[in-house]
Formats: C-alpha cells, sequence, structure tokens
C-alpha cells in the first residue's frame, strides 16, 4: 500500500475485507464495500466490482494477470495516466476469467474522513438518494429483504447520507456462505445496479471482440 500516493496493489488471493482492514485508520477508502465476496479480489475485478455506483474500471490501475495460455501479462501501472499501446486493463475488468486469472491488481484509493454501513428494508427498487451513496445493494436473508448502503467522505456529507437513507448501521459482511459454487449472474438472494447474483450462476454471453482477444492473448 502506498498512502502517500492514494493507490493498493494487492494480491489476486486477497480478500477484500482484508484490504479494508490493510487501510484502517489512513482515511482512505478501495473501491468496493466491506463485503468478503467469493474469489476475493480477483474475483471481484473478473466480475466488474459489486455494489459500485461508479464507473469501477477506472479506478483499476493496474493488473498482472495469466492468460488461459498460461503467460503472465502486466497491464497498466500506478498511475491514472498510464497506458502505452493496447489497454487491456478496461476489458480484463468485468471478463468472468474469459482473459485470464488476476495475479496482482492495482487500485486507486479515495479518501474519507468518515464513512457508515446501514441498512433498511427494500422495497423492490433501487432508491434514488441525496446524497448517493458510493455502494448499494439489496441482500435476502432472515426471511426478508435488505437495502445496504456504504458511504465515506468528509463528515458533514456522510451525516446527510445517514440522514437520508435512515435504518440501522451495521458491521462488514461475509457473504461467501450464499455462493459455495461460485457467484454467477442469475436470480438469487443478492442484486446490485448490475447484475442479481446467485450461487453457481451463469457468466454473461461476451462480445465477439473479446472472444478474439482471448485467442491472441
Amino acid at each position: 500500500m502506498r498512502a502517500a500516493d492514494q493507490y493498493l496493489v494487492a494480491p489476486g488471493e486477497a480478500g477484500l475485507l482484508e484490504a479494508h482492514a490493510a487501510l484502517r485508520g489512513t482515511g482512505l477508502y478501495p473501491p468496493f464495500p466491506p463485503v468478503e465476496l467469493p474469489g476475493g479480489v480477483g474475483g471481484l475485478v473478473a466480475r466488474g466490482g459489486f455494489a459500485q455506483t461508479f464507473p469501477f474500471a477506472s479506478e483499476v490501475l493496474g493488473l498482472a494477470f495469466r492468460t488461459p495460455q498460461g503467460r503472465v501479462v502486466r497491464a497498466g501501472g500506478v498511475v491514472v495516466k498510464n497506458v502505452q499501446g493496447y489497454d487491456l486493463v478496461r476489458p480484463f475488468v468485468g471478463s468472468f476469467g474469459l482473459l485470464g486469472e488476476a495475479l496482482e491488481v492495482v487500485f486507486r484509493l479515495r479518501p474519507g474522513r468518515a464513512a457508515s454501513f446501514l441498512r433498511r428494508p427494500w422495497e423492490g427498487a433501487f432508491p434514488g438518494l441525496s446524497p448517493s451513496p458510493r455502494f448499494l445493494f439489496a441482500l435476502q436473508e432472515e426471511g426478508r429483504t435488505w437495502l445496504y448502503a456504504f458511504h465515506f467522505g468528509h463528515e458533514k456529507e456522510v451525516v446527510r447520507f445517514r440522514e437520508a437513507f435512515g435504518g440501522e448501521e451495521v458491521e462488514a459482511l461475509d457473504l461467501r456462505p450464499l455462493f459455495p459454487r461460485g457467484m454467477g449472474v442469475g436470480e438469487g438472494p443478492l442484486w446490485d445496479l448490475r447484475f442479481s447474483w446467485r450461487d453457481g450462476g451463469e457468466k454473461p454471453p461476451p462480445p465477439r471482440a473479446f472472444l478474439r482477444l482471448a485467442e491472441v492473448l
């Protein structure tokens, strides 16, 4: 981790909550909520993130990955303007393993003086909130469905978020037991703004250009 430069280098096998723990007390936050998911950092990047309300790919500055043919490729770097030649970071993020396995990921970190993780009963649709939380998802548990939101930033903004969202404060979540066969797309107990996620669910069908790229990597 380079707190001064606001980036985090994480192994692909690292857990998401492990990354949050490493950043505790720094006033910096990664581009994912305090929720553990299957596959850790590598799985998160392969699925294109989780629960974010912003473009996730722009928060991945660089990565090293092993292609299906066994090559190790390094793409991007540790700064925002780091692209020379082909940009393989953006295609890799959200490729659901088609382009290979993430070995190391460089995340951009964002500053925040305060943070809040809240839940309230879900009414079946994602609401428009002001201020908008950085992460928003719904989870079926305890016989009902809850809307979860995680936000960080300036203290006053976080206070406004708590007032607008309501609900109750919660701790970090480990959702891996919900997905013993892996996390895929399909009707299941977990929703974010992109997909509904289910145990052993499908991968979205890839564009033809991705299939050609996978063949040559």
